[in-house]
């Protein structure tokens, strides 16, 4: 069963980048863009994350924390957010424990590229999972996701 717009977000606490600690909770009260994306330094993956990245001040301008999730261990997620200077954490979801709660893993048990906009009081307003993970989405769709969710 998978979680969708209008479901309570599934809470969670991962390891992250910068060996602290994360949890859904810890943002309650301002939006949180949960990014799930296959792997660290793979093509897409580093497109997506460097475009948000660069658009980070969208985000931030309406008080919202991104924060990536996949199944890379931390040291990987150090590597990956130091090489390309993401200002956002990268969360370590190495046994997939939070991605089974979102629904996102797919064939063979393999993480798929999706992303959910969850509101300061924790409801999914916005879940995207793609099919093929060969694209994703873009700053402005999400930002606009972000302001109909307030």
């Amino acid at each position: 069963m998978s979680v969708g717009v209008g479901d309570k977000a599934p809470e969670f606490t991962l390891p992250g980048t910068g060996g602290a600690s994360y949890s859904l909770a810890q943002y309650r009260g301002g939006p949180v863009v949960l990014v799930f994306y296959p792997g660290d330094n793979t093509p897409v993956c580093t497109k997506q994350l460097c475009a948000y990245n660069d658009e980070l001040s969208q985000f931030t301008g309406l008080s919202a924390q991104v924060l990536g999730i996949s199944t890379q261990s931390v040291s990987s997620h150090d590597q990956f957010a130091a090489k390309h200077g993401f200002k956002f954490p990268l969360l370590a979801d190495v046994d997939k424990s939070v991605h089974r709660a979102y629904g996102v893993l797919g064939v063979m048990n393999l993480p798929r590229r999706s992303v959910f906009v969850v509101d300061g009081a924790g409801t999914i307003r916005y879940a995207h999972r793609a099919v093929v993970g060969v694209t994703f989405r873009p700053v402005d769709e999400l930002v606009a996701a972000i302001n109909d969710a307030r």
